[in-house]
């Protein structure tokens, strides 16, 4: 039996010889803990390390992942024989390239694969759906997901972001399809050859790491190139990058499908109305079928915001690529409870609500607060930003600064480097100066601990607040929360 018809019959394709004893360095992190828990799943035994304890590797070793905290030459040990694989990711290499697993790995000649390798090598003998964009990705990938389970298909699926159900970004299924986020930042979704591949949006970012524009746009046609024989593209006619991605896509000779909003007269579904309901929203959608007669249906959201609405219609064109029934498909969409931090919900004091997002590109932030507005209604909206990235602060103040004056109040918080050293005179101050709001609407607070206190400052009864950002911002919502509770129990 192949690989490919082992998943069909129900029968998991076996683990790659590889994989069998995996040890991956920086297990805690989206995408290689998912990687991880799918190898436990198929019967890999998991070794691990990273620099601090998280709730993800107490759930790996749970699962049976043997996992330390701290890099050392010993953890590849752990497992009572030397591992398959060392799987790593750029980042290690860029930040710690003489971490001592590595070190360790190499004199004994084990070898050492990307994250992006090891997953390709999971989807063998599936049916691989791949989503990916400057902005949009995660959460068409989890609504995808969601709405292939409503339908019964149970796929195995590894996802950049934590459902808020099943509560987990990774998952070994039982059926033939494999859906997953994949990574354009540092190109290594060049390892995957998709047969439906969705596209959310293209435009500049990443260019600590593609160098140019050009070289970043580059890499989605090299992408697309990779699709199998039979694959097709999903592209949103809507953004202009990825638009121009499936003109050169089809002058190719590749099966192109198209969704948008009201202009998109070329799309295969059409976005024809959206009506906000608060955190809810309905979408009128035109689906163009196999005799080329376009008919409605009524698509409901749980998220805010017409983008995430625009994000479902994509995930609704793949689940129909993949076969899966339209009411199963609009069901499931219709009970999509979100991802944690994508307009999470922390909870509420003080008369205001707070939320936390993940929103870290000027496009991705533009989105999230439009879709905070809807549920802010005739209250204000108060955001606390962290940039994330020194060269993306220099590259887009300007442009953040834009995105964030679509709020009522912003606070800036100084800039999260994760990889990157500091650069001179890019700080949080900068995104603050281009921000086009009174001064008194906008502030800059370089010492994280003063922010809960400044931010309690500012909110008002009505309010809603998100904290933003890609960095630990995620942390001052609970923050936050305690403030507002201890200033209203001492009142």
């Amino acid at each position: 039996m192949t690989a490919g018809a082992a998943a069909r019959s129900g029968a998991s394709p076996a683990l790659p010889p590889q994989l069998a004893r995996a040890h991956l360095i920086g297990i805690g992190g989206a995408g290689m803990s998912g990687v991880a828990r799918i190898v436990l799943a198929r019967g890999g035994a998991v070794s691990g390390s990273d620099a601090k304890d998280s709730g993800a590797l107490l759930a790996l070793r749970e699962l049976g992942a043997k996992v330390t905290v701290g890099h050392a030459a010993a953890n590849l040990d752990q497992l009572g024989a030397a591992p398959t694989a060392i799987i790593s990711t750029k980042a290690v290499h860029q930040t710690d390239p003489d971490n001592p697993e590595l070190v360790e790995g190499a004199r004994r000649g084990i070898p050492v694969i990307h994250r992006s390798t090891a997953l390709a090598a999971l989807m063998t003998g599936y049916r691989v759906a791949c989503v990916t964009g400057t902005a949009g990705k995660t959460s068409t990938t989890s609504m995808l997901t969601v709405a292939l389970r409503h339908c019964g298909v149970d796929p195995s699926f590894l996802i950049g972001g934590d459902l808020t159900h099943p509560g987990t970004g990774a998952h070994h299924g039982c059926g033939d399809i494999f859906v997953a986020e994949a990574d354009e930042s540092d190109a290594t979704f060049l390892a995957y050859s998709p047969d439906v591949a969705v596209v959310t949006n293209v435009e500049a970012d990443h260019l600590d790491h593609h160098g140019t524009v050009e070289a970043y746009i580059a890499c989605f046609d090299a992408f697309v190139s990779r699709l199998a024989p039979d694959g097709v593209l999903i592209a949103n006619a809507d953004d202009p990058g990825s638009a121009a991605l499936a003109d050169r896509a089809t002058a190719g000779g590749l099966r192109v499908r198209r969704y948008g909003r009201l202009a998109a007269a070329v799309a295969d579904a059409r976005l024809l109305a959206y009506a906000p309901d608060g955190a809810r929203g309905t979408a009128t959608v035109a689906l163009t079928g196999s005799d080329g007669v376009p008919h409605q249906v009524r698509l409901q959201i749980a998220v805010p915001g017409e983008h995430m609405a625009s994000n479902a219609v994509g995930a609704l064109l793949a689940g129909l690529e993949l076969g899966a029934p339209l009411p199963g498909l609009l069901a499931g969409l219709a009970g999509f409870g979100g991802i944690r931090r994508r307009f999470e919900f922390i909870g509420q004091a003080a008369g205001a609500r707070i939320y936390d997002d993940y929103a870290h590109h000027p496009t991705k932030v533009a989105a999230a607060l439009r879709g905070a507005r809807q549920v802010a209604g005739r209250g204000r909206l108060v955001v606390a930003f962290q940039p994330h990235l020194y060269s993306r602060t220099r590259d887009f103040a300007a442009e953040f600064g834009t995105a964030l004056a679509l709020a009522d109040v912003v606070l800036l918080l100084d800039v999260y480097g994760a990889r990157e050293d500091p650069l001179p005179g890019v700080t949080g101050a900068l995104i603050a100066q281009a921000v086009p709001l009174p001064a008194d609407r906008v502030r800059y607070e370089r010492c994280w601990a003063d922010v809960p206190g400044r931010l309690a400052d500012l909110v008002q009864p009505g309010d809603v607040v998100i904290t933003m950002g890609a960095g630990d911002v995620t942390g001052l919502g609970p923050e936050l929360l305690a403030e507002l509770r201890r200033r209203a129990g001492s009142s």
